[in-house]
């Protein structure tokens, strides 16, 4: 009995327990199907709110690349790439782009002379129309040689988002000045496209022509033309430069100014872009001091030249004695230190003043000078202060005149133009996109003359710096590093596409 019940026992237990097993892991599998649902719609929600956050507030690195198709941000097209560091420069190709336009010079490496409408102007032109070309840009020319290189973005009835500098160099000057900022320009439509960006508005590269005042004495000819110089058409109707050739024949002989054009069909309107940006070399030593990639520029100081002739009398410098004499020589030095004192009387740093070129007649040793010719060149970022300088000079020639008995027989302001404040949208752009790129920056001023301070009469304006050796320009030693001009293209290249999405 004992042992019937030990094994009914036995087999009970054996039918009960695999019938429990069931049981629990058929429970068991339930319960993970729905956790597993409960996880599947929970990670929907997060999802879903995920993306509604990301389209509310996200990044604005993100959003620009996300747009970065060239569609609204929701388009179902959209193409984005991953971040900003699929922004991609092309540096070994720049640098030799750099040197090879170097080559077309009309004095020795490492000095490089690339004067207005000679035939190293043109050569170099060619070449950079030609990599216009192979970056696939629509390119046009207008009476002048202003260069226009254009990428259509997919709204191109909007107002473009132009960028560009000048590549004529002054005698025995260096490679980068100008440079940087077309053929980087250039390089920044080519890293936009490798990142798979479309514009909105159209991007558009420029070459100006003659920034340099070299040849015929016009500092920045193309881009005042540009803006709209009625002044200037009809000063280049009587120009001439020191060999006694017209500036209308220089320009026929390298292919513009065809037939009877009226110069100011190169005038553009106002708006005709939505924002203009200017890569370009320091030309000053703060940033390498400093340590810092770049220079985001919030204004640039404006020149006002001046030319100043003295009349006294001449003689034997042995035989006419100090107190009987008129000399225009010293009239001249004394007016070059009231130009020192005046400045430095304004009370900032951004006014300067130089006496640049000094010629004496008869420029005999022995000879006390009977004539003086000045030029004096004074800036500041501050239009009324610097007409106050201009003033006070004025007044101060007027003064030694009549002190040291000689004749003011000229004081003439040759040129006057207002300074030039770089827009907030384009400085929030340029900020925005250094940031993005984990690049230090400052802010700061330019005080050297550039085609952006006439471009700020067409659109709204900026500019970029990047370091250069010691400050050095406009001389053979005049160098910037390949990281640091691949540093410009790429914040020159981030603020475009900003720029280019923007309503």
């Amino acid at each position: 009995m004992r042992e019937w019940f030990s094994r009914t026992h036995v087999q009970k237990h054996q039918l009960i327990t695999p019938t429990l097993h069931y049981w629990v892991s058929a429970q068991s599998l339930h319960f993970h199907k729905m956790t597993a649902q409960a996880l599947f719609f929970l990670l929907l929600l997060l999802f879903s709110f995920s993306a509604n956050s990301f389209h509310g507030d996200e990044d604005p690195t993100i959003r620009t690349m996300e747009q970065f198709s060239g569609y609204p941000i929701h388009d179902s097209h959209s193409s984005i790439p991953n971040s900003v560091y699929s922004l991609s420069v092309d540096a070994q190709s720049l640098q030799k782009q750099i040197d090879e336009l170097s080559t077309f010079s009309d004095t020795p490496a490492p000095s490089v002379t690339r004067v207005l409408y000679t035939e190293k102007d043109v050569l170099g032109r060619r070449y950079v129309k030609n990599l216009m070309g192979l970056a696939g840009l629509s390119v046009r020319e207008d009476a002048v040689g202003n260069i226009f290189g254009r990428w259509d973005g997919h709204e191109p009835e909007l107002a473009a988002v132009a960028t560009g500098s000048h590549i004529d160099a002054i005698p025995y000057s260096g490679k980068y000045d100008g440079v940087v900022g077309v053929l980087g320009a250039i390089e920044a439509i080519n890293v936009l496209k490798r990142a798979g960006f479309k514009p909105r508005r159209s991007l558009e590269v420029i070459l100006f022509t003659s920034e340099e005042p070299t040849r015929f004495g016009i500092s920045c000819l193309g881009s005042r033309l540009l803006s709209g110089s009625e002044n200037l058409v009809k000063a280049l109707e009587t120009t001439t430069d020191g060999q006694n050739i017209s500036f209308v024949d220089a320009a026929r002989s390298a292919g513009y100014a065809k037939d009877e054009v009226d110069l100011s069909s190169v005038f553009l309107k106002k708006g005709t872009y939505s924002a203009f940006v200017e890569l370009h070399i320091e030309q000053g030593p703060i940033l390498e001091e400093e340590g810092i990639s770049v220079g985001i520029v919030t204004a640039i100081a404006a020149p006002a030249s001046l030319k100043v002739e003295f009349e006294g009398n001449g003689g034997h410098a042995g035989t006419v004695l100090m107190p009987n004499r008129n000399d225009a020589g010293l009239a001249a030095a004394e007016l070059g230190l009231a130009v020192e004192k005046h400045v430095l009387e304004s009370g900032s740093i951004d006014t300067v003043g130089t006496a640049g070129i000094l010629e004496l007649h008869p420029g005999a040793i022995n000879s006390i000078p009977s004539k003086s010719h000045m030029e004096i060149d004074t800036r500041d970022i501050d239009e009324e202060r610097r007409n106050l300088v201009i003033e006070k000079i004025h007044q101060s020639a007027i003064g030694i005149a009549k002190t040291r008995g000689v004749k003011l027989s000229e004081f003439n302001i040759i040129n006057q133009d207002p300074p030039a404040l770089s827009a907030e949208p384009v400085i929030k752009a340029m900020e925005t996109a250094t940031r993005e790129l984990n690049l230090t920056s400052k802010l700061m001023i330019s005080r050297a003359y550039h085609d952006s301070l006439f471009m700020a009469r067409i659109s709204p304006m900026g500019m970029i710096f990047i370091p250069c050796y010691k400050g050095y320009s406009h001389k053979p030693e005049e160098f910037s590093s390949i990281q640091d001009i691949s540093n410009g293209v790429k914040v020159l290249a981030l603020t475009l596409a900003k720029l280019s999405l923007q309503q």
